[in-house]
């Protein structure tokens, strides 16, 4: 005899079929349902007992099979995840298994559970008339005030414990995390809808050529050394999420440590036939939301961002490296694009900014900026166009053959609650998440840089700026748009678009500039853009006249938003030490308050608004009085003001800026040659 009930299917969880025959024709079998939203996570391994002195004495003596004779996708697949579960399967002998809940807390204890027992049994109790009120709210105040005690105890061993790193946790916990929910679509009702509609837009399906059947050996391939997969696993958080199959980067530092040469021999036949497995391309896919939507309703206002394995992330740097090293000696890279490379980030990038803008200046010129940015530009990255670019420029075969192979035959599947966690192919270009992707793109779109006379071009990865001096307003706008529609066609033929809505234009002035405003527009495919009195770029303010008051002011309302909810947990009385409160406001509130501090200049004005906030932190932080002289304050909460901070920033950020190679920075290169360089 069978049930069915179709209706009840997606709250099927489990049955037991191991019940002693009765000899009847009728069987019981009890079943379990679970609504989908409700079921336990699968338990998963507690590395954090793992018996790394047992594993790290057999490690040496493990053995790996050598690579197929006939180097096939299929055989080569088959050698690779045969080796990885033979490495995983002497690291998961041991560790425990956890298996945590919504419910789980950090600080609970044993003694939490015994006093919730007795709390929830008196008040039955008392329900049932058979003990007193007041025996009950004793049994309830001390079962509540025992919760805040551990909250007060843990929020104190966690800020005794913090680093450079874990302290921006700090400012989360506080604030508490967001219900676990999944997106609200228009047209997808249920979760398997939006699983499939937020597929289909951020992976449209794309004809790809099929890979080769046998995989050729690429010859002058460096075989990876042993010190090569140190230096990716040095740079490494240990609390970077994992991917699907949960090993974290701890795993794979220990595995390092213990035999040196068990990764390079799983890594170099892999990059001799130029292959990446496909047990490395199964990604979970987080989606996040977009900020600054009006609504969320469409999957336009959502992106991917994949948790790929760990073991993958690791090959992928060391690609990273190589492909790095290869730009740089073959010049692919155009000077002018920052992010992504050693020595250019957005510092290099907003210096160069503005020493172009002040350099045309005294010539005469009336600068305008047009800023742009690339609309899905890691997803329209297409593969072949990639590979023909790289081939053209001389590149090894062996590192095109891996980034094609690195870039089909993905899959992804989401994480939220509800959806089918299921691997789906997906096709796209470099996926969001990936340590190469960055400079995957960056390479991609190095021809958008055009030479101009007058002027620059700057990118940080795919936000670019088209920089023009003129003699007038008018002509510097028909500049713009002319060398716009150069990027917009070369863009054209590589499948990359610009994202016209987000594009802005700014007119540069002298603060001693005695003419008349300039509020010409610009328009740009039959859209009108007035001229902006400040642009953020890169989260820096930049007015006309490169005053950077409004930066500056906004840099004490961030720092007050932030350090709210770590006021309300750490007031005084809370049992919190002192300088548990002055890591706090050192590694969480004092970065952002003094952000972009390295680039700009502050007023006086502007720096009475920063003093007056750090003396309230301070005052916080020391749980002193507000009429203690404030070199008493300094001694007694032992941290610097802001004047030698921001001192101290200038001078590391010029020493910085003189001291980089000038064939890897081009703001170094702009310095005059009288000032020494370290080349």
């Amino acid at each position: 005899m069978s049930f069915a009930n179709t209706a009840l299917v997606p709250y099927f969880s489990s049955r037991n079929t191991s019940l002693r025959p009765t000899g009847s024709d009728h069987t019981t079998l009890p079943i379990i349902l679970s609504t989908p939203l409700m079921k336990p996570p699968p338990k998963g391994l507690n590395w954090k007992y793992t018996d790394w002195d047992h594993i790290s004495a057999l490690l040496p003596d493990l053995t790996l099979p050598a690579p197929p004779a006939l180097r096939t996708r299929h055989s080569l697949d088959l050698w690779f995840d045969g080796c990885l579960a033979k490495i995983m399967h002497l690291i998961t002998s041991n560790p425990l298994t956890k298996c945590p809940s919504s419910y789980s807390k950090p600080r609970w204890a044993p003694e939490l559970t015994q006093l919730q027992r007795i709390h929830h049994h008196t008040s039955r109790l008392m329900r049932k008339n058979h003990t007193s009120p007041a025996l009950a709210r004793v049994a309830r105040n001390k079962y509540f005030k025992a919760i805040q005690s551990a909250k007060r105890v843990h929020w104190a061993q966690f800020l005794a414990n913090v680093d450079s790193r874990s302290v921006w946790d700090a400012r989360t916990i506080p604030a508490g995390t967001a219900p676990d929910g999944f997106p609200t679509l228009e047209n997808a009702s249920s979760p398997t809808g939006i699983n499939n509609t937020l597929l289909q837009h951020c992976f449209p399906a794309r004809p790809s050529p099929p890979p080769p059947r046998i995989l050729p050996a690429f010859k002058d391939v460096p075989p990876v050394l042993p010190a090569e997969p140190s230096s990716p696993l040095l740079k490494s958080s240990n609390t970077s999420a994992s991917g699907p199959s949960g090993i974290p980067y701890s795993i794979c530092k220990q595995v390092h440590k213990a035999h040196e040469r068990l990764l390079p021999s799983l890594f170099t036949p892999l990059l001799t036939h130029g292959y990446h497995p496909l047990g490395l391309k199964k990604a979970n896919g987080i989606v996040l939301d977009k900020p600054g939507k009006p609504d969320y309703h469409t999957p336009a206002c959502f992106r991917i961002i994949l948790l790929q394995e760990t073991v993958s992330k690791i090959c992928e740097r060391l690609s990273a490296l190589r492909q790095a090293s290869a730009a740089s000696s073959l010049g692919l890279l155009n000077p002018n694009q920052c992010g992504s490379r050693a020595w250019l980030g957005g510092f290099d990038a907003v210096v160069i900014l503005i020493h172009e803008v002040r350099l045309l200046q005294p010539a005469s010129f009336q600068v305008s900026t047009l800023f742009l940015d690339v609309e899905g530009g890691f997803d329209n990255v297409r593969a072949n166009k990639r590979a023909n670019i790289l081939t053209r420029r001389g590149v090894s075969a062996y590192r095109i053959a891996w980034i094609k192979s690195f870039l089909s035959k993905r899959q992804c599947r989401l994480i939220f609650h509800g959806v089918p966690k299921v691997f789906c192919p997906v096709a796209g270009g470099t996926p969001q998440g990936s340590p190469i992707s960055p400079l995957l793109f960056v390479l991609y779109i190095a021809n958008l840089h055009s030479t101009i006379p007058q002027g620059l071009v700057i990118s940080y990865v795919d936000n670019l700026t088209i920089t023009l001096g003129a003699d007038c307003v008018r002509s510097s706008i028909h500049g713009l748009q002319y060398y716009f529609g150069i990027i917009q066609r070369q863009g054209a033929d590589m499948g990359v678009a610009v994202s016209v809505p987000k594009t802005k234009l700014i007119h540069w002035r002298t603060p001693k500039d005695s003419s008349d405003d300039s509020f010409a527009p610009i328009v740009i495919n039959n859209m009108l853009f007035p001229p902006s009195q400040a642009v953020r770029w890169l989260g820096y303010w930049l007015t006309r006249t490169l005053h950077f008051s409004v930066y500056f002011v906004r840099r004490p309302a961030l720092s007050k938003a932030s350090c709210t909810p770590i006021r309300q947990r750490s007031a005084a009385g809370k049992g919190l030490y002192a300088w548990c409160d002055r890591k706090l406001v050192f590694g969480a509130i004092l970065p952002i308050l003094i952000c972009g501090y390295n680039h700009f200049v502050q007023d006086t004005a502007t720096l009475k608004i920063v003093n007056s906030f750090w003396h309230v932190m301070l005052r916080w932080t020391t749980n002193c009085l507000y009429t203690i002289p404030l070199g008493a304050l300094y001694l007694e909460a032992w941290l610097p003001p802001t004047s030698c901070t921001c001192k101290h920033r200038h001078r590391s950020a010029a020493i910085r800026l003189v001291c980089t190679p000038s064939e890897f920075n081009p703001g170094t290169a702009r310095i005059r040659k009288s000032v020494c360089t370290w080349d």
